[in-house]
Protein backbone atom coordinates (compact mmCIF):
# COMPACT_ATOMS: atom_id res chain seq x y z
CA UNK A 1 0.00 0.00 0.00
CA UNK A 2 1.21 3.55 -0.65
CA UNK A 3 2.61 5.47 2.30
CA UNK A 4 -0.22 7.69 3.55
CA UNK A 5 0.51 11.38 4.13
CA UNK A 6 -2.19 13.34 5.96
CA UNK A 7 -1.95 17.14 5.80
CA UNK A 8 -3.58 18.97 8.69
CA UNK A 9 -5.33 22.11 7.39
CA UNK A 10 -5.76 24.81 10.03
CA UNK A 11 -7.71 28.07 9.74
CA UNK A 12 -5.52 30.86 8.38
CA UNK A 13 -3.38 28.44 6.37
CA UNK A 14 -1.25 29.49 3.40
CA UNK A 15 -2.62 27.81 0.24
CA UNK A 16 0.85 27.52 -1.30
CA UNK A 17 2.21 25.58 1.67
CA UNK A 18 -0.88 23.39 1.83
CA UNK A 19 -0.28 22.40 -1.79
CA UNK A 20 3.40 21.48 -1.39
CA UNK A 21 2.90 17.95 0.05
CA UNK A 22 0.19 17.18 -2.50
CA UNK A 23 2.43 18.29 -5.36
CA UNK A 24 5.65 16.58 -4.28
CA UNK A 25 4.25 13.34 -2.90
CA UNK A 26 1.56 13.19 -5.57
CA UNK A 27 4.22 13.08 -8.29
CA UNK A 28 6.27 10.35 -6.66
CA UNK A 29 6.00 7.05 -8.53
CA UNK A 30 8.02 3.87 -8.87
CA UNK A 31 9.51 2.51 -12.10
CA UNK A 32 6.18 0.88 -12.97
CA UNK A 33 4.32 4.17 -12.59
CA UNK A 34 2.64 3.26 -9.31
CA UNK A 35 2.09 6.03 -6.76
CA UNK A 36 4.35 5.65 -3.75
CA UNK A 37 2.36 8.02 -1.54
CA UNK A 38 -1.31 8.66 -0.93
CA UNK A 39 -1.94 12.24 0.23
CA UNK A 40 -5.10 13.50 1.87
CA UNK A 41 -6.14 16.61 3.78
CA UNK A 42 -8.02 16.80 7.06
CA UNK A 43 -9.28 19.45 9.45
CA UNK A 44 -9.44 19.59 13.23
CA UNK A 45 -13.23 19.83 12.82
CA UNK A 46 -15.78 17.71 10.96
CA UNK A 47 -15.60 18.02 7.14
CA UNK A 48 -16.30 21.53 5.89
CA UNK A 49 -14.71 24.86 5.00
CA UNK A 50 -11.33 25.96 6.33
CA UNK A 51 -10.25 29.59 6.08
CA UNK A 52 -7.03 30.52 4.28
CA UNK A 53 -5.00 33.73 4.45
CA UNK A 54 -6.28 34.53 0.95
CA UNK A 55 -9.72 35.68 -0.19
CA UNK A 56 -11.10 32.14 -0.41
CA UNK A 57 -11.70 29.12 1.79
CA UNK A 58 -11.13 25.46 0.96
CA UNK A 59 -13.57 22.63 1.47
CA UNK A 60 -11.91 19.82 3.44
CA UNK A 61 -13.59 16.42 3.10
CA UNK A 62 -12.00 14.69 6.11
CA UNK A 63 -12.15 15.34 9.85
CA UNK A 64 -9.42 14.73 12.46
CA UNK A 65 -10.05 10.98 12.56
CA UNK A 66 -8.08 10.79 9.27
CA UNK A 67 -4.94 11.35 11.37
CA UNK A 68 -5.34 7.82 12.72
CA UNK A 69 -4.61 6.46 9.24
CA UNK A 70 -1.45 8.53 8.67
CA UNK A 71 2.06 7.20 8.25
CA UNK A 72 3.24 10.81 8.00
CA UNK A 73 1.46 13.94 9.26
CA UNK A 74 2.33 17.31 7.69
CA UNK A 75 1.39 20.60 9.36
CA UNK A 76 1.70 23.67 7.11
CA UNK A 77 1.89 27.22 8.48
CA UNK A 78 -1.13 29.19 9.62
CA UNK A 79 -1.65 32.86 10.44
CA UNK A 80 -4.40 32.04 12.97
CA UNK A 81 -2.64 29.86 15.53
CA UNK A 82 -3.99 31.87 18.47
CA UNK A 83 -2.86 30.47 21.82
CA UNK A 84 -0.44 28.12 20.07
CA UNK A 85 1.58 31.11 18.85
CA UNK A 86 0.93 33.39 21.83
CA UNK A 87 1.20 30.96 24.75
CA UNK A 88 2.69 27.76 23.34
CA UNK A 89 -0.35 25.63 24.19
CA UNK A 90 -2.70 23.68 21.95
CA UNK A 91 -6.30 24.65 21.34
CA UNK A 92 -8.93 22.18 22.47
CA UNK A 93 -9.56 21.20 18.84
CA UNK A 94 -5.87 20.45 18.30
CA UNK A 95 -5.62 18.48 21.56
CA UNK A 96 -8.50 16.31 20.44
CA UNK A 97 -7.06 15.92 16.94
CA UNK A 98 -3.66 14.75 18.17
CA UNK A 99 -5.24 11.93 20.15
CA UNK A 100 -5.83 10.24 16.78
CA UNK A 101 -2.12 10.24 15.84
CA UNK A 102 -0.64 6.77 16.26
CA UNK A 103 2.68 6.26 18.10
CA UNK A 104 5.55 6.12 15.63
CA UNK A 105 3.86 8.35 13.05
CA UNK A 106 6.35 10.59 11.26
CA UNK A 107 5.60 14.25 12.08
CA UNK A 108 6.52 17.07 9.68
CA UNK A 109 6.03 20.85 9.86
CA UNK A 110 6.41 23.58 7.26
CA UNK A 111 7.39 27.07 8.43
CA UNK A 112 5.44 28.13 11.54
CA UNK A 113 3.62 24.81 11.56
CA UNK A 114 6.48 23.95 13.90
CA UNK A 115 4.67 25.87 16.65
CA UNK A 116 1.98 23.22 16.61
CA UNK A 117 4.50 20.38 16.88
CA UNK A 118 6.29 22.18 19.72
CA UNK A 119 3.07 22.90 21.61
CA UNK A 120 2.14 19.22 21.26
CA UNK A 121 5.47 18.20 22.82
CA UNK A 122 7.01 16.59 19.73
CA UNK A 123 10.02 18.92 19.75
CA UNK A 124 10.97 18.79 23.43
CA UNK A 125 14.75 18.51 23.67
CA UNK A 126 15.08 18.13 19.90
CA UNK A 127 16.57 20.28 17.13
CA UNK A 128 14.10 22.18 14.97
CA UNK A 129 13.84 25.11 12.61
CA UNK A 130 11.19 27.55 11.47
CA UNK A 131 11.02 30.75 9.43
CA UNK A 132 14.01 32.95 10.33
CA UNK A 133 11.74 35.89 11.26
CA UNK A 134 9.97 33.78 13.91
CA UNK A 135 13.02 31.95 15.27
CA UNK A 136 13.71 34.19 18.29
CA UNK A 137 10.06 34.18 19.35
CA UNK A 138 9.89 30.42 18.81
CA UNK A 139 12.93 29.89 21.02
CA UNK A 140 11.56 32.10 23.82
CA UNK A 141 8.20 30.34 23.73
CA UNK A 142 9.71 26.84 23.66
CA UNK A 143 13.05 27.02 25.52
CA UNK A 144 13.51 23.23 25.51
CA UNK A 145 13.65 23.16 21.70
CA UNK A 146 17.08 23.49 20.06
CA UNK A 147 16.20 26.09 17.42
CA UNK A 148 18.50 26.47 14.41
CA UNK A 149 17.45 29.43 12.26
CA UNK A 150 20.29 28.96 9.75
CA UNK A 151 19.12 25.82 7.94
CA UNK A 152 16.38 25.14 5.40
CA UNK A 153 15.16 22.03 7.21
CA UNK A 154 16.06 19.59 9.96
CA UNK A 155 15.63 15.83 9.80
CA UNK A 156 15.58 14.39 13.32
CA UNK A 157 14.36 10.96 12.34
CA UNK A 158 10.65 10.72 13.04
CA UNK A 159 10.23 14.50 13.41
CA UNK A 160 11.19 16.90 10.60
CA UNK A 161 10.82 20.68 10.48
CA UNK A 162 11.40 23.23 7.73
CA UNK A 163 11.95 26.94 7.36
CA UNK A 164 9.52 29.23 5.59
CA UNK A 165 7.38 28.65 2.53
CA UNK A 166 9.58 27.22 -0.26
CA UNK A 167 11.72 25.36 2.29
CA UNK A 168 8.72 23.06 2.51
CA UNK A 169 9.60 21.97 -1.04
CA UNK A 170 13.16 21.23 0.08
CA UNK A 171 11.93 19.18 3.01
CA UNK A 172 9.35 17.17 1.06
CA UNK A 173 11.93 16.39 -1.64
CA UNK A 174 14.32 15.33 1.12
CA UNK A 175 11.68 12.96 2.50
CA UNK A 176 11.20 11.42 -0.96
CA UNK A 177 14.98 11.11 -1.29
CA UNK A 178 15.22 9.48 2.13
CA UNK A 179 12.36 7.09 1.43
CA UNK A 180 13.09 6.16 -2.19
CA UNK A 181 16.51 7.45 -3.23
CA UNK A 182 17.95 10.36 -5.21
CA UNK A 183 16.76 9.10 -8.59
CA UNK A 184 13.09 9.25 -7.63
CA UNK A 185 13.50 12.61 -5.87
CA UNK A 186 15.36 14.10 -8.83
CA UNK A 187 12.57 13.02 -11.18
CA UNK A 188 9.96 14.72 -8.96
CA UNK A 189 12.09 17.88 -8.81
CA UNK A 190 12.46 18.02 -12.60
CA UNK A 191 8.74 17.63 -13.12
CA UNK A 192 8.10 20.37 -10.56
CA UNK A 193 10.75 22.63 -12.17
CA UNK A 194 12.58 23.11 -8.87
CA UNK A 195 16.15 22.22 -7.86
CA UNK A 196 16.44 18.80 -6.19
CA UNK A 197 18.71 20.36 -3.59
CA UNK A 198 19.47 23.97 -2.64
CA UNK A 199 22.86 25.02 -1.33
CA UNK A 200 23.20 27.02 1.84
CA UNK A 201 20.59 27.83 4.44
CA UNK A 202 18.26 30.62 5.49
CA UNK A 203 21.04 33.13 6.13
CA UNK A 204 21.29 34.02 2.45
CA UNK A 205 17.63 35.11 2.45
CA UNK A 206 17.82 37.34 5.53
CA UNK A 207 18.19 41.01 4.63
CA UNK A 208 20.55 42.79 7.03
CA UNK A 209 20.75 46.37 5.80
CA UNK A 210 23.65 48.56 6.86
CA UNK A 211 22.25 50.47 9.84
CA UNK A 212 22.02 54.23 9.89
CA UNK A 213 24.49 55.76 12.36
CA UNK A 214 22.79 56.56 15.65
CA UNK A 215 23.59 59.15 18.27
CA UNK A 216 26.36 57.39 20.14
CA UNK A 217 29.98 57.86 20.99
CA UNK A 218 31.20 55.65 18.13
CA UNK A 219 28.92 57.12 15.44
CA UNK A 220 31.65 59.11 13.70
CA UNK A 221 33.94 56.08 13.50
CA UNK A 222 31.24 53.88 12.02
CA UNK A 223 30.24 56.48 9.43
CA UNK A 224 33.92 56.96 8.57
CA UNK A 225 34.42 53.20 8.14
CA UNK A 226 31.30 52.74 6.01
CA UNK A 227 32.72 55.20 3.50
CA UNK A 228 35.99 53.27 3.30
CA UNK A 229 35.00 49.61 3.30
CA UNK A 230 37.13 49.08 0.18
CA UNK A 231 40.24 50.16 2.10
CA UNK A 232 42.22 48.39 4.82
CA UNK A 233 40.85 49.64 8.15
CA UNK A 234 42.70 49.18 11.40
CA UNK A 235 41.14 49.32 14.82
CA UNK A 236 43.38 52.23 15.78
CA UNK A 237 42.13 54.15 12.73
CA UNK A 238 38.55 53.88 13.94
CA UNK A 239 39.53 54.79 17.50
CA UNK A 240 41.29 57.92 16.25
CA UNK A 241 38.05 59.16 14.69
CA UNK A 242 36.61 59.39 18.21
CA UNK A 243 39.87 60.55 19.83
CA UNK A 244 39.86 57.47 22.06
CA UNK A 245 42.37 54.86 23.00
CA UNK A 246 41.92 51.50 21.28
CA UNK A 247 40.90 49.93 24.59
CA UNK A 248 38.27 52.55 25.40
CA UNK A 249 36.94 52.58 21.85
CA UNK A 250 36.58 48.79 21.77
CA UNK A 251 34.67 48.79 25.06
CA UNK A 252 32.35 51.60 23.97
CA UNK A 253 31.80 49.97 20.58
CA UNK A 254 30.79 46.66 22.15
CA UNK A 255 28.39 48.47 24.49
CA UNK A 256 26.69 50.22 21.57
CA UNK A 257 26.83 47.65 18.77
CA UNK A 258 26.82 44.42 20.77
CA UNK A 259 29.81 43.06 18.81
CA UNK A 260 33.47 43.92 18.36
CA UNK A 261 34.61 46.49 15.76
CA UNK A 262 36.21 43.71 13.73
CA UNK A 263 33.02 41.65 13.66
CA UNK A 264 31.02 44.74 12.71
CA UNK A 265 33.39 45.54 9.85
CA UNK A 266 33.09 42.00 8.49
CA UNK A 267 29.29 42.21 8.65
CA UNK A 268 29.25 45.49 6.72
CA UNK A 269 31.64 44.10 4.10
CA UNK A 270 29.48 41.02 3.65
CA UNK A 271 26.42 43.24 3.17
CA UNK A 272 28.34 45.37 0.67
CA UNK A 273 29.35 42.25 -1.25
CA UNK A 274 25.77 40.98 -1.26
CA UNK A 275 24.53 44.28 -2.67
CA UNK A 276 27.14 44.24 -5.44
CA UNK A 277 26.47 40.60 -6.31
CA UNK A 278 22.75 41.31 -6.61
CA UNK A 279 22.88 44.64 -8.44
CA UNK A 280 26.01 44.71 -10.62
CA UNK A 281 27.90 42.69 -13.21
CA UNK A 282 31.25 43.28 -11.51
CA UNK A 283 33.59 40.32 -11.37
CA UNK A 284 34.04 38.41 -8.13
CA UNK A 285 37.59 39.77 -7.89
CA UNK A 286 36.37 43.37 -8.24
CA UNK A 287 33.59 42.86 -5.69
CA UNK A 288 36.11 41.37 -3.27
CA UNK A 289 38.24 44.52 -3.62
CA UNK A 290 35.31 46.94 -3.42
CA UNK A 291 33.94 45.25 -0.30
CA UNK A 292 37.32 45.27 1.40
CA UNK A 293 38.05 41.56 1.36
CA UNK A 294 41.01 42.02 -0.95
CA UNK A 295 40.87 38.70 -2.77
CA UNK A 296 38.18 36.48 -4.24
CA UNK A 297 39.38 33.68 -1.97
CA UNK A 298 38.77 35.78 1.14
CA UNK A 299 35.33 36.81 -0.14
CA UNK A 300 34.39 33.18 -0.79
CA UNK A 301 35.48 32.15 2.68
CA UNK A 302 33.49 34.90 4.39
CA UNK A 303 30.31 34.34 2.37
CA UNK A 304 30.54 30.59 2.85
CA UNK A 305 30.92 31.09 6.60
CA UNK A 306 28.22 33.76 6.91
CA UNK A 307 25.65 32.73 4.31
CA UNK A 308 26.49 29.10 3.63
CA UNK A 309 27.05 29.64 -0.11
CA UNK A 310 29.91 30.95 -2.31
CA UNK A 311 29.55 34.25 -4.25
CA UNK A 312 28.68 32.61 -7.57
CA UNK A 313 25.80 30.65 -6.07
CA UNK A 314 24.51 33.71 -4.22
CA UNK A 315 24.59 35.80 -7.40
CA UNK A 316 22.86 33.09 -9.42
CA UNK A 317 20.12 32.90 -6.77
CA UNK A 318 19.43 36.60 -6.40
CA UNK A 319 20.20 38.21 -9.75
CA UNK A 320 16.86 39.05 -11.39
CA UNK A 321 18.22 38.28 -14.85
CA UNK A 322 19.76 34.94 -13.95
CA UNK A 323 18.01 31.96 -15.51
CA UNK A 324 14.57 33.53 -15.55
CA UNK A 325 13.78 34.39 -19.14
CA UNK A 326 15.54 34.41 -22.45
CA UNK A 327 15.11 37.26 -24.88
CA UNK A 328 14.39 36.56 -28.50
CA UNK A 329 17.28 37.49 -30.82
Amino acid sequence: MPHRVVVLALDGLLPFELGIPHRIFGLTKDAAGRHLYETMTCSVRPPGPVRTDADFSIDVEHGPEALATADTVVIPASYELGCVYEEGVLTEDLKAAFTFVRPGTRMVSICTGGYVLAAAGYLDGRPATTHWSAAEHFQRLFPSVKVDAEVLFIDDGDVLTSAGVAAGLDLCLHIVRRDHGSGVANDVARRSVVPPHRDGGQAQYVLRPVPEPQLATTTTARAWALGRLHEPIQLRDMAEQESMSVRTFTRRFREEAGISPGQWLTQQRVERARHLLESTDLSIDQIARDAGFGTATSLRQHLQTTLGVPPTVYRRTFRATAGGTRRRP
